[in-house]
Parts: structure tokens; C-alpha cells; sequence
């Protein structure tokens, strides 16, 4: 399945200050960080204008290959296949000096990652446990269950699955493990489930596993670090920084982010002028905003999802 539903599409374009009451023409360079299945990307693309450009990014294959059958005419459109925490050297290579003018992540797992046995993100259907968002690059989810000790495999369990039967199920992979290699994604949720006793109404007791080997194996929380910190250099003054998260630790690791770069240090806040470079580099825009009432009734994925955006500032 190739079908992908993006969300807080219209929210993202106006936060990148690309709305339809925004003056143009929109010139400069935008980033989609997360191409996906270019749902984002479509709506970036109606709004530039001749003169704008639009370097997607995205480490999955597929969606790369997505990208070049669904935009190859455009030449205002360029993919590029990389983690977004690559963003600064992606700018330098792809954006031919053009100012950065807006950037939007859209963070978490697409549809037809999750769709796919194959790639074995999901518990369910039956397929290879490897879980990594480029299958070319890395280690796969049953290469690091079949080395790690059980209390790595509790810590990344408890942590990012923020499961609290952690220990139990990270002892229940490593007994399974020793009778035969855990490599299939039905194999490692029937253990999960062994260990999992109980678990709220209409959630399979293996979803917190699954999501925080899958945020272990890709470095999400790593990725993301790396991304917004890059996203400051490359920002020019007046450039919009859009985050979609879907969990609860993205979307802290974000709100700390634009919090922390958009108040001056603590030490100097009763300055009457804060010295050169000790300016807050971001700006707040609004608050953080979620999916209508609508939107969650036709694409229910969008009821996790919080957007939060930031303008970067003259500040050096």
C-alpha cells in the first residue's frame, strides 16, 4: 500500500508562511525534511513560486524513489537520500546559496512503512523484524535483540516505549532468543505479549515495544536533536521552522528545543541589552496546535499529532 494521509497540511503551509494570505510571490529555499509520500510536499510546491525551490529529504529508499517518479518534471524540486539530521550539509550541496526560507518536519512513521510486512515496523502482519527507516544502512531490529544485554533492552523498552513492564518483556526476549533467533516480527510480539499481562482497552500489548525498538534501531530522538539543531544554522532571518510530532517524546524534545532558543539565557535575562550573540535565535508562532475535530474522523493518525512553529531571528 503507497496510500499516505499527511496531516496538519494546511496548519504546516501556513506556519511556513506560505498560506494563501501570505504575499508572495514565495521565492528562497523551503526544506521538507520528511518527504514521505510528498503529501507536504505537493501543497509547498502549489504555493512557490517560479523563482522558489524545494529540497526534500528523506533515508527511506522508497520514498525516495516516490519522490523522483512524482516530481521529476518540476525542476524547482530536488529529493535527497539522507537522514534530516544531515540537513546543514544538505542545504550546502543542494540549495545553490538561496536563503532558507522556511523548513517543515514531519516526524514518526509513514503509512506504507507500517503497511509493508516487509519492512517489519509493524506486529500486524508477519514479516522480517528489521524495522530501519533505509534498509541499506545499519543495523536491523533482530541484528541488535539477537547481541544487546537484557538491561539495554529494558532501558530502550522502558524509555522510548515508556512501557512499564519493561524488564519483564526485555527477560522474556533474552530466554526466547537463547531457544531460537528472534527474526520475525510475530515471533517478537507473541513474546511480548507472554510478558505483557495486561494493557489498556484496544492496545495490543506489543505497541510499546515495537515503537521504542523502532525509534532505537532508526535513532529518532537522535535524528531530531540533530535536525533542529542544524535548522538554526541554515535558517535565514524570518525563516519559519514547522514541526509535526506524533509521540510524546518528540514532541518534548521539540517544545524544549523552541523554548530554550527562543528565551535569553537565564544569567543574562536582566540585562537592559544583551551582549552580541546571546540574542534568542527563535521567535515563538502561536501556540501549538493539533487536528480538527474533522481531520481525526477521516484520518485518525492525526489525533496524536501536535505541530509547533518558531521564525528564526536577526540574532547571530
Amino acid at each position: 500500500m503507497d496510500e499516505h494521509k499527511p496531516v496538519l497540511v494546511e496548519e504546516g503551509l501556513i506556519g511556513l508562511g506560505l498560506g494563501a494570505d501570505a504575499p508572495g510571490p514565495h521565492d528562497g529555499l523551503f526544506v521538507d525534511a520528511t518527504f514521505g509520500r510528498g503529501g507536504h510536499a505537493s501543497r509547498i510546491l502549489q504555493a512557490l513560486g517560479q523563482d522558489g525551490r524545494l529540497l526534500a529529504i528523506d533515508r527511506d529508499p522508497q520514498a525516495v524513489d516516490a519522490a523522483r517518479r512524482r516530481f521529476a518534471a518540476d525542476p524547482r524540486f530536488t529529493i535527497a537520500h539522507a537522514p534530516f539530521g544531515a540537513l546543514e550539509s544538505l542545504v550546502a550541496a543542494h540549495g545553490g546559496g538561496r536563503p532558507v526560507r522556511g523548513i517543515l518536519f514531519d516526524l514518526g512513521v509513514s503509512s506504507p512503512q507500517l503497511d509493508e510486512a516487509a519492512r517489519g515496523f509493524s506486529f500486524q502482519s508477519d514479516g522480517p523484524l528489521d524495522m530501519r527507516m533505509d534498509p541499506t544502512r545499519g543495523e536491523s531490529a533482530a541484528q541488535w535483540i539477537a547481541r544487546a544485554p537484557a538491561d539495554e533492552i529494558r532501558d530502550v523498552i522502558g524509555h522510548l516505549g515508556e512501557e512499564r513492564f519493561a524488564g519483564r518483556v526485555a527477560r522474556a526476549i533474552v530466554e526466547s532468543r537463547t531457544v531460537e533467533p528472534i527474526t520475525r516480527t510475530a515471533q517478537l510480539a507473541a513474546v511480548v505479549a507472554r510478558a505483557v499481562r495486561t494493557r489498556e482497552p484496544g492496545k495490543n500489548p506489543a505497541t510499546r515495544s515495537f515503537q521504542a525498538i523502532r525509534m532505537h534501531v532508526n535513532d529518532e530522538l537522535g535524528e531530531i536533536e540533530r535536525g533542529l539543531a542544524a535548522s538554526l544554522k541554515v535558517l535565514a532571518p524570518g525563516g519559519r521552522l514547522a514541526v509535526i510530532s506524533f509521540h510524546s517524546l518528540e514532541d518534548r524534545l521539540v517544545k524544549q528545543f523552541m523554548r530554550r532558543e527562543s528565551q535569553p539565557d537565564p544569567a543574562l535575562a536582566k540585562l537592559p541589552m544583551l551582549p552580541a550573540g546571546y540574542a534568542p535565535r527563535l521567535e515563538l508562532v502561536g501556540r501549538k496546535l493539533k487536528a480538527t475535530t474533522e481531520e481525526v474522523a477521516a484520518n485518525p493518525r492525526s489525533r496524536s499529532a501536535v505541530l509547533r512553529i518558531a521564525e528564526r531571528t536577526e540574532a547571530v
